[in-house]
């Protein structure tokens, strides 16, 4: 048998407890592939499956609710820092703050299904004070869904698993060269992709420091605000005299944006 089997098979549930609340608190070591093989096990025996289940329950509500704490005491501020850490920072903040406009508490449901919005969700539940009974439903659902979903894989699948598993084992460490190589390819190119970024807006970039210094000048910028409602919500200073525009109602309003002068716009 793999190794990872045997591992899973000795420690039991205690390792799928720990990797899920590893995971949740935002390490990146996936948890879905120790469920779904935990789930083959328990399909012949060699584990409890209603245990697995109830340790993965159990870890994911843990971290859960301390980032849900965590968001209500810290705010925008633990969200930022949330986002600085992942792949994608520049739109961390409004793909997260998009999703939960629109879905509110109901995407906790799917949160952890949703790659990069795991953990910032229970964080953002509580920056938007979300109750803590309608929070821990919600949340229960989503965490009973995604263990439920892996261990059920494991379950029904468990020959293609061990195929799987065993292809794996006939590689050795090189499986493990293979893919820690993609991991490393795909967080290379997400960083190309960022440098790309930033490079073309290098010259359309302005320090707040050099806007402060527009506006002591009387240059008069016109200063747009297209932060989310929940970033607005989140942080409810301003820059004094900036318009607030939705980026989706931006064409709608461009007659109100004032010509001939510099155009300064701002997000989360």
């Amino acid at each position: 048998m793999h190794q990872l089997s045997q591992i899973i098979a000795h420690y039991g549930i205690w390792l799928v407890f720990l990797n899920v609340l590893v995971e949740q608190l935002g390490i990146p070591l996936p948890a879905l592939p120790t469920l779904i093989v935990a789930g083959a096990l328990a399909s012949q025996g060699a584990i409890s499956a209603p245990g697995v289940f109830f340790a993965a329950l159990v870890a994911a509500l843990i971290a859960d609710t301390t980032w849900y704490v965590l968001g209500r005491r810290h705010g925008r501020r633990l969200l930022n820092t949330l986002c600085r850490v992942s792949l994608s920072p520049d739109a961390c903040v409004r793909q997260t703050e998009g999703i939960f406009e629109r879905w509110g508490v109901r995407s906790l449901i799917a949160a952890k299904f949703v790659a990069g919005f795991s953990t910032v969700a229970p964080a953002l539940s509580g920056m938007m004070r979300v109750p803590p009974r309608k929070f821990f439903a919600y949340d229960t659902v989503g965490v009973v869904m995604w263990a439920g979903s892996g261990i059920g894989l494991g379950f029904v699948f468990h020959g293609a698993v061990d195929k799987i598993l065993d292809f794996l084992d006939g590689y050795g460490r090189g499986a493990l060269l293979i893919l820690g190589g993609v991991l490393a390819l795909f967080i290379l190119f997400k960083w190309w992709q960022r440098w790309r970024f930033f490079r073309a807006l290098r010259m359309a970039r302005i320090s707040p420091q050099e806007l402060h210094g527009l506006i002591d000048a009387q240059a008069k910028p016109v200063v747009v605000d297209v932060r989310t409602e929940t970033g607005l919500r989140g942080s409810p200073r301003r820059i004094p005299g900036a318009m607030v525009l939705d980026l989706q109602s931006i064409d709608a309003n461009i007659a109100r944006i004032p010509k001939g002068r510099e155009i300064v716009v701002y997000c989360t």
